[in-house]
């Protein structure tokens, strides 16, 4: 689905945003005091899961968007098996949103998911993916001991590695989706 499929959809032209909350305040992870008239990281989570679901084969234009497909061309050019498109969610006040997955040796945080289920009213459960450095074995330690991304760090992730640590969410607490690659976690369907 495109995102001008997805407008014509909800028979809208853009998403539009209404903030509410001008005071400032975080309030415990800083994401659900705006409301969104359509809310766009819903939706774009929803185009997600259809593109892991379709994983066709095609040739299409590059672009760097989370509405690319077929699934595989995020990323690495023309990627064959991809099942997975990552993506990381961002809450209103600019931190990227972190879940704990079984740790490797005291790291056991992520900013990277996968969507894995979409219910109700724009709730998802999401795989939490295990960020690995080049050599895609040794797991990625993207966080300060005092809970701060650490950004030199996370820029080094080149590989992501499956969990079976999953989170569920609520899309409508998030002001923005990236998405970063589509990559084969061999996940069974």
């Amino acid at each position: 689905m495109s995102f001008e499929e997805m407008e014509s959809s909800f028979g809208h032209t853009a998403p539009t945003t209404h903030h509410h909350d001008n005071s400032g305040g975080h309030g415990g992870g800083g994401g659900c005091s705006g409301e969104c008239a359509l809310n766009c990281v819903c939706q774009v989570v929803k185009a997600i899961k259809d593109i892991q679901e379709q994983a066709e084969e095609e040739c299409e234009a590059c672009t760097s968007n989370c509405f690319v497909e077929p699934l595989g061309d995020l990323g690495v050019r023309g990627r064959r098996h991809a099942d997975t498109r990552v993506f990381t969610l961002t809450h209103k006040n600019g931190e990227l949103f972190k879940a704990f997955f079984r740790g490797h040796h005291g790291k056991c945080m992520s900013v990277f998911f996968r969507v894995e289920e979409i219910f109700d009213n724009c709730c998802a459960t999401l795989r939490v993916l295990v960020p690995l450095k080049k050599d895609g074995k040794t797991v990625a330690d993207i966080f300060e001991p005092h809970g701060k991304c650490n950004f030199s760090e996370l820029c080094e992730v080149r590989d992501w590695g499956r969990s079976n640590s999953c989170v569920t969410v609520d899309l409508h607490c998030f002001c923005a989706v990236q998405c970063i690659a589509d990559v084969d976690l061999e996940l069974c369907e």
